[in-house]
């Protein structure tokens, strides 16, 4: 009976500590390395290759998904509905999946510019959140022009 008892304290005390010890839980957000476009950067309105998108992600455990935001800055942020008549704000929210990964390298020309977006100041954001649900951003200010060089990749 005493055995038992001893058994049963000691696995007790080896769980309580162990529980104790697993307070290692990940409060570090991921880093993320915007590369292009650079701030003040000009997009070309209605081009055929799309945002150069390109950014190094990381995080010390793992990755779970990034975000693109881009949104009109044209009153310096009060988000005004006022649009020309051949015009339309260009705005993205789109989320992609990065789980599984540590670190990542995106290269993409997908998010296009409709030829009807409005000229003018943009902020692009992306937000980067990891497996445990730590989230960063980052900012930086674009502009769409119609006479705007395209890039080519």
């Amino acid at each position: 009976m005493k055995k038992l008892i001893l058994y049963t304290v000691l696995g007790l005390m080896t769980t309580i500590s162990f529980i104790a010890c697993s307070d290692d839980a990940d409060t570090t957000g991921p880093v993320i390395e915007l590369i292009e476009p650079e701030d003040g950067d000009s997009l070309l309105i209605g081009g055929t290759n799309g945002i150069h998108l390109e950014m190094d992600l990381s995080d010390n455990e793992m990755l779970q998904s990034y975000l693109i935001e881009i949104h009109s800055n044209f009153d310096g942020h009060s988000h005004s509905t006022k649009t020309t008549e051949d015009t339309t704000p260009f705005s993205v929210h789109k989320s992609y999946d990065v789980s599984g990964l540590r670190n990542c390298h995106v290269h993409q020309h997908e998010i296009m510019i409709p030829s009807d977006a409005t000229p003018g100041k943009y902020h692009l954001m992306v937000y980067c959140t990891d497996k445990a649900g730590n989230q960063s951003f980052i900012a930086t200010n674009i502009v769409l022009s119609n006479d705007a060089k395209e890039h080519e990749d």
